[in-house]
C-alpha cells in the first residue's frame, strides 16, 4: 500500500519532504515518531501520530516509537510559551512502561514479522554523552543562524508573553536531531514523522544526517487537529481526554467523540478509525440524509472506544448513554459498574441514608422528604406519588412502595426521579 496516498485521503498529511513517497515505494522502510513522556498516559492529542505509525505498519513498513526520556528532561519549546518542569529518571521509566502498554493496542510489537514495531528511549543513548562530547561531535555541525531560523525559536523570542528561552531549550532541536541520526545509523531509519509544529525539529534531524551521517533523511508531518468551533481539540473543562481509564473513564471518552459536531465527525472518522474509504463515504452520505440520527458520531465513538478501551467498555458506555437519555430499565442501571454510574450522574444531588433503614424497608415519603430533602415536605411527596410522577430506578412507584436492598445499584445507590428532569441519588452507607 502507498502510505502517503493513504494518509493523504484521510486528511493526515501536512508537510512532506520531496522524494519521500518515492523512497517509501522502493521497499520496506523504517520511520519513527517521538512521544513526550511527561505523563504516564497518552492523551488523544497523541493519537494522530500514533495512528500514522499504525498506517505505516499496515502499509508494510517498520514503525519505531521513540520515548523522549532525554528530551523529556529538557522540554520542547515548540508551541510553548514557558519552560516545562523537568522529570527524574525513575518517573520517566515508569511513564515509558505505561505508554508502551497503551501503544500495544495500536502497534504490533510482539510478532516475528520483519516490520514488527520497536520501542526505544533516547535516554539510553544520550545519557553517556558528555557535554563536551556533544558540542564537539554534534553542535559544531549546525550553525546558530540555522537554529535561530526555526519557527519554534522565533515565536518564543518574539512573543511579548515569553521570558525568552533558556540554552537548554534552545539546544532541544540538536538533541532531537541527533536521535534521528542515531536511529538512521543503528536501524536504517530514514523517516521521522510528527505534528506540523515539529517540522523545524525534524528537518534539523535531516540536516544532521546529511552533514554528519553523509546520508539522506526524510520528513513528514500531520496537521494539528482543530475543532470547528475554535475550542481546543482533546480538552474539556476537566482537562485532557486521556487514554488511561483511571484518568478519563471509557464513558467520558465515548461521550467526547459522540458529542462531535457534524463537521468534526466527518474529519475525525477518517483520522481516528481504520474504516475503509468506501465505508466512510457511505456513512457520510447516510448521515447527511438524516443528520438527526447522528450515525457518523455514533460510529466514530464506537470505533475509537473499542480500539482504545474494549468492546465491553463500549457496551457499558452505550448503556450509560441510554440511562442519561431516559431509555433505560432498572436492569440496565444495575448493569453499570460503579465508576460509570458515578460518571453518568456526576453533579446530581445526593443524600446519604443508613444501610439499616434500607434493609428494614424505607417508605417512599421518608425517601423523598425526611431522609433526603429531595422534596420539600411530606405533603409534596404525597402529591407527587398520587400524580404518578415518582420513579425508583426508572420504574414508577406508588406511596405503598418500600425501598429495600434489592433496589440497590452496585449495592449502594438508588435513583429517584420526579418526572423526567428532576433526579436525585440515595447513597447507602
Amino acid at each position: 500500500m502507498n502510505f502517503v496516498e493513504e494518509i493523504t485521503w484521510r486528511g493526515m498529511l501536512h508537510d512532506v519532504m520531496p522524494g519521500t513517497e518515492e523512497h517509501l515505494l522502493e521497499g520496506m522502510r523504517a520511520a519513527y515518531v517521538g512521544i513526550d513522556p511527561t505523563a504516564d498516559s497518552l492523551h488523544i492529542g497523541h493519537l494522530v501520530s500514533v495512528m500514522m505509525l499504525r498506517h505505516f505498519q499496515l502499509c508494510g513498513h517498520k514503525p519505531f516509537a521513540l520515548i523522549g526520556g532525554a528530551t523529556g528532561m529538557i522540554g520542547d519549546p515548540s508551541g510553548k510559551s514557558a519552560e516545562r518542569n523537568l522529570l527524574d529518571e525513575e518517573t520517566l521509566r515508569h511513564n515509558q512502561n505505561s505508554i508502551k502498554n497503551q501503544l500495544k493496542k495500536f502497534l504490533d510489537f510482539e510478532s516475528n514479522s520483519e516490520n514488527a514495531a520497536v520501542l526505544v528511549n533516547n535516554y539510553d543513548w544520550m545519557k553517556d554523552f558528555s557535554f563536551l562530547g556533544f558540542i564537539r561531535d554534534v553542535g559544531k555541525h549546525i550553525t546558530v543562524n540555522y537554529m535561530m531560523s526555526k519557527d519554534s525559536v522565533k515565536k518564543r523570542l518574539s512573543s511579548d508573553a515569553s521570558e525568552g528561552m533558556s540554552f537548554t531549550e534552545f539546544t532541544y532541536q540538536l538533541v532531537q536531531g541527533y536521535d534521528f541520526l542515531h536511529l538512521y545509523r543503528e536501524y536504517d531509519c530514514t523517516l521521522q514523522m510528527g505534528g506540523s509544529d515539529q517540522w523545524g525539529n525534524i528537518t534539523t534531524g535531516t540536516e544532521i544526517i546529511r552533514r554528519i551521517g553523509q546520508g539522506k533523511g526524510y520528513a513528514l508531518t500531520c496537521p494539528l487537529i482543530t475543532k470547528a468551533d475554535g475550542t481546543k481539540f482533546g480538552k474539556t473543562e476537566g482537562g485532557n481526554i486521556w487514554l488511561d481509564p483511571n484518568y478519563t473513564s471509557p464513558y467520558k471518552f465515548y461521550q467526547y467523540w459522540l458529542n462531535s459536531s457534524d463537521e468534526d465527525a466527518e474529519k475525525y472518522i477518517k483520522i481516528f478509525t481504520f474504516l475503509k474509504k468506501e465505508e466512510i463515504e457511505k456513512l457520510v452520505e447516510d448521515h447527511k440524509k438524516e443528520p438527526h440520527l447522528r450515525q457518523l458520531q455514533k460510529k466514530l465513538a464506537e470505533e475509537i472506544t473499542v480500539m482504545v478501551h474494549s468492546r465491553e467498555d463500549y457496551d457499558n458506555a452505550l448503556k450509560a448513554s441510554e440511562v442519561l437519555f431516559g431509555k433505560s430499565t432498572a436492569d440496565d442501571l444495575k448493569g453499570l459498574n460503579e465508576a460509570t454510574f458515578l460518571d453518568v450522574f456526576e453533579g446530581v444531588p445526593q443524600a446519604e441514608v443508613a444501610r439499616k433503614d434500607v434493609e428494614d424497608g424505607l417508605d417512599m415519603i421518608a425517601a423523598l422528604s425526611a431522609k433526603t430533602g429531595f422534596l420539600n415536605s411530606n405533603g409534596e411527596a404525597r402529591r407527587a406519588l398520587k400524580e404518578n410522577s415518582i420513579s425508583v430506578n426508572k420504574d414508577k412507584v406508588s406511596e405503598e412502595y418500600q425501598i429495600t436492598s434489592k433496589d440497590l445499584i452496585n449495592n449502594k445507590y438508588v435513583i429517584l426521579n420526579k418526572g423526567k428532569r428532576n433526579t436525585y441519588i440515595i447513597s447507602v452507607v
